[in-house]
């Protein structure tokens, strides 16, 4: 495969390292772009010395000029505790970083690919998603910013398609999970897992009925290059994420079990317009890019878990 000059954007974020690491050792050239609010330099500490890997502190909010052939545009961050913080500035990101990176390619004839995100699906009424399902999302509500911005984000991507012709991608990314996941990002997996190595009562929001699928992070940046590769009129979105659901209760009988701290579950409030379902169709993957996850629950939560020893392991010595 010849060398390609890849720009990722949020490439020091949880996603982004990993697709950053699987490009480099393809030997691709790589620009990273991130403003470090929800990603860190130390997620690529162990490739800063690859000369084929550039960092650049940049926001995508602001217009950037550089030569590139290829655009993988995951600039936002992804967990509640996070895009709430700054709900403006987040659906900023989603919506003028689309913008900003959409022109970028169409001057650069880049082929580029929109990290969108199974919320635009929103709390859905229908079971399994697939892709031709609009989604039911609360226009106004403490998630709207993420999940809203990326929709509008995915209306920009297929109107430059449309008005200028330009070589699109769209993966609609499910649940998430596995090292460099931060241990403050507020999801369920990281939540869970950094509750029971610490000794405390794992809290589940809700009955611990709801249920979600998890997708091991080496899995989702195998279906994000499948779909990058894909020809010309394959635009997408395509479903990425695993479609075996658990429910909450699921999930931290096996993290208590495998973790073996004794710890027990407190049960809270669902926070507002929390989905109670999520779970992907991937017929189009499956047909389309030949992809399905390959990693199981429980090898992949061994995996996260002994991330997560390490990193608690690191900050009590610090």
């Amino acid at each position: 495969m010849s060398e390609t000059r890849i720009l990722v954007t949020g490439g020091a974020g949880f996603i982004g390292s990993h697709l950053v690491r699987r490009l480099l050792d393809e030997g691709h050239e790589v620009l990273v772009v991130d403003n470090f609010y929800s990603g860190s330099r130390a997620n690529l500490a162990d490739v800063l010395h690859d000369p084929r890997l550039e960092i650049v502190r940049h926001d995508v909010t602001f217009p950037l000029y550089v030569e590139v052939d290829e655009i993988y545009h995951l600039a936002c961050p992804a967990s509640p505790v996070f895009y709430q913080r700054d709900p403006v500035q987040t659906t900023k990101t989603s919506v003028v970083g689309s913008i900003n990176m959409l022109g970028l390619a169409k001057r650069t004839k880049a082929k580029i690919l929109l990290s969108s995100t199974s919320e635009v699906y929103g709390d859905p009424q229908v079971h399994p998603q697939d892709e031709s399902y609009w989604g039911h999302v609360n226009p106004i509500g403490i998630r709207s910013c993420y999940d809203e911005g990326k929709r509008c984000a995915e209306t920009l991507f297929f109107d430059y398609r449309r008005q200028h012709d330009l070589p699109i991608k769209v993966a609609r990314i499910f649940n998430t999970y596995g090292p460099m996941m931060r241990p403050d990002d507020g999801r369920v997996v990281s939540n869970f897992i950094v509750s029971a190595l610490r000794g405390e009562p794992l809290t589940i929001y809700g009955d611990g009925t709801q249920t979600r699928s998890f997708c091991f992070v080496d899995d989702l940046v195998d279906g994000l290059i499948r779909l990058m590769r894909t020809p010309h009129e394959v635009t997408g979105p395509i479903n990425l994420g695993n479609p075996h659901e658990f429910t909450m209760t699921e999930l931290a009988e096996k993290v208590i079990a495998m973790v073996d701290t004794g710890v027990g579950v407190e049960y809270h409030p669902l926070p507002s317009d929390d989905p109670t379902q999520r779970q992907p169709d991937i017929t189009q993957a499956r047909g389309v890019l030949g992809w399905e996850p390959k990693v199981q629950l429980a090898e992949g939560l061994t995996t996260t878990v002994d991330y997560f020893r390490r990193q608690l392991a690191a900050q009590s010595v610090g």
